[in-house]
Formats: structure tokens, sequence, C-alpha cells
């Protein structure tokens, strides 16, 4: 299982793109799952990066997390807005696993409403996903090229260049 901090110790220059674009967009990302049908389903979601694991955690009885129990598998996308990607463009990808640690969670529902104010200390979930990360991409534009950044567990993150 690969962690954010394992991921961001091995891939800084994705994660940190990551990051950064996940701040901009007030921490909208769009989840990518696979629906009962086998069609893809494309959802918005607000991950939070919590104790070194990426969470993708939100409203009990969605869809998108229904699709999670049933295909653990993701794809995690910065919300791009901008055409040019100027300030950059990330995605990860992975599988959950559902945990079932009540004092995590109440850490991670604190924590939340000590950043945001939103309260939900009292609500109970039917999923908690923390994400295994299984690769990641970026891509930076800048000075006539596009640089495209790939990582995969047990390799360095490596650069390739189009222009």
């Amino acid at each position: 299982m690969t962690t954010w901090r394992e991921f961001a110790t091995t891939a800084p220059l994705i994660s940190a793109i990551f990051l950064r674009r996940h701040a901009a967009a007030k921490n909208l990302c769009l989840l990518a799952t696979t629906r009962s049908d086998g069609y893809p389903r494309i959802s918005p979601i607000e991950p939070r990066v919590f104790e070194d694991r990426l969470w993708l955690v939100g409203m009990p009885g969605t869809t998108k997390f229904k699709d999670l129990q049933r295909d653990p598998r993701f794809c995690l996308h910065t919300a791009t807005v901008d055409t040019e990607v100027a300030e950059g463009d990330a995605k990860v990808w992975g599988t959950v696993t559902d945990v079932r640690d009540g004092a995590l969670r109440a850490r991670w529902l604190q924590s939340l409403f000590e950043e945001t104010e939103i309260d939900f200390r009292d609500e109970s979930f039917d999923t908690f996903f923390a994400a295994d990360i299984t690769g990641a991409s970026a891509v930076e534009v800048r000075d006539g090229h596009m640089d495209v950044h790939i990582w995969k567990p047990g390799t360095a993150e490596r650069t390739v260049r189009k222009h």
C-alpha cells in the first residue's frame, strides 16, 4: 500500500502539482469510478490529505461511494478550468480501503471542523475510504513545451518532454 507520504517522498514534483491545483480549486477534484453497468462515472469530491493518507470521504449514500464499495479502483483528477494548463494538472489513481477505525474517523472529523468550520463530528458515514495510490501523473506547460511527469510505485518519478 502506498500512502500519501510515501507517494510525496518518491514523486515530489507530481504531489506538489497535485496539492497546488487541489488548493487552487478550493479542494475540488473529479473522481472517476466504475458504475455497476461498467461505464465510467465522474463525480465532484473534496479529498483530504490527513495523517499521511489521502482520504475520499463524503456524504453518505452517494453513488460514487457505492461504486467504490463494489469496485475499489479510482482515478482522482485536479479540477482544471484553464485550457492552457498554465498552472499544471495532476491525477492520481489506485484503490480504496474502507477504514473502520472510530478514533481515526473522530480525529479526521475534528480536523475537518478546525480547518473548515464544517461540523460533521456527530454524523455517521457509511464509508471512510483511504487511498492506496498505484500511479500518478502531472503535466506542466512552459517555454513552448509540455512536460509529462509519471510515477508508479517502486520507480522514480520521470518526465517526458513533448514539443
